[in-house]
Order: structure tokens, then sequence, then C-alpha cells
């Protein structure tokens, strides 16, 4: 899909103020710093309209990025930040279940899991989540550039192992720094809408 007008409409932490636009949504969903704002930017064709930190859990609200009044882009709050305090984290449980489960215009959830890294306790429980909820699941192994070329294969198939990924979920290496698999991403977004 070729970019040139996003913007980003909407940034709440209330499900009353969600966009009532009736366009699809496709949400990115994934542990504290791993990388979701700089594949939101990388798929934007944008530098820094997502807000990259390097302060795990900066993002608390739900964004929702408008991508040629086509189709949304949903940020959700990371999740497994140890220096939340254990109340907010389930108000922003809650919040994101309730997102998930009643969104009629929700298409798919991008699980982005860092390709250095065997998906964590947190992981699999959204994974799981996700799974029973019967949601096609696609999951985004995020910082490709940080590993050798030789050792891709290897660390796919220990985030597939990890995950117990179902046969038909489907598992895309990115990297927003190289651009490596924004073109394969972008296929399957537009094949989702």
């Amino acid at each position: 899909m070729r970019v040139n007008n996003v913007e980003l409409e909407c940034v709440t932490g209330m499900k009353s103020q969600f966009p009532e636009t009736g366009l699809p949504e496709i949400a990115f969903a994934g542990k504290s710093n791993v990388g979701k704002s700089s594949l939101i930017n990388s798929m934007m064709y944008r530098k820094s309209l997502a807000r990259t930190s390097s302060d795990p859990g900066k993002t608390r609200t739900i964004n929702f990025y408008n991508i040629e009044n086509d189709l949304y882009f949903v940020d959700l709050p990371g999740y497994g930040y140890a220096k939340v305090s254990k109340k907010e984290r389930e108000k922003w449980g809650k919040f994101i279940e309730d997102y998930l489960k009643e969104r009629e215009t929700l298409r798919t959830v991008l699980l982005l899991i860092d390709i250095r890294h065997e998906p964590g306790a947190n992981d699999i429980q959204m994974y799981d989540w996700l799974a029973y909820y019967d949601f096609n699941v696609v999951v985004i192994a995020t910082k490709k550039d940080k590993i050798k070329r030789s050792q891709l294969q290897k660390h796919l198939s220990g985030i597939r192992k990890g995950l117990n990924m179902r046969k038909d979920d489907i598992i895309i290496p990115f990297s927003s720094e190289t651009k490596e698999g924004r073109d394969e991403l972008w296929d399957l977004i537009e094949n989702l809408i």
C-alpha cells in the first residue's frame, strides 16, 4: 500500500472514545520495548509519528492511526512492564481484553516478539488468549537486523516452538531498521482488509 496520508486520530483510555467510522483495524500487541512504535512508523513510512522510547511502558493508551482513510493501525499498551503497579497492569489488561473481544472492526492482531529471545510467559499468555478466541494469529519477529542471517531459522523455530504455534499461524521476520518484512506484512494486511 502506498501511504501518503496518515494521522494519529485518537489517543484514549476509554472505550467511549474509540472511533466509530467502521474502518477495519489491525492491532499491534507485544511486550514493552519489543519495537511496536518503530514497526508502526516503518509501516506508515514515517520516522516518528508513533512515539518511540527507551522507557518501557510508555504507551498507556490505545492509539488509533488512520491510514489513508482506509484502515486503522491500533497500538495497544505494551504488557509485562514490571515498574507499573499490579493494579495498573490489571486495569490495562482489562482495557485491552475488552477492546480485543468487543471490537467488530478488528481484522487481526499482530503479536510482536523480539526475535533474539524465546517468548516469555506474557507472550505465551497473549498468544494462548488470541488462539483461544480464534484469532488468526500473525507473529511479527521484530529486530531481525540484530541477529545473523545464519541464525534466522533457529530463532524463528524457537519462537514457533516457544509459543506452541498452530500450523496455520503466520510468522514474519521484520526489521524496522532495514525495512525487511514490510512488503510482506503490507501484502498480508491488504488481504485481510
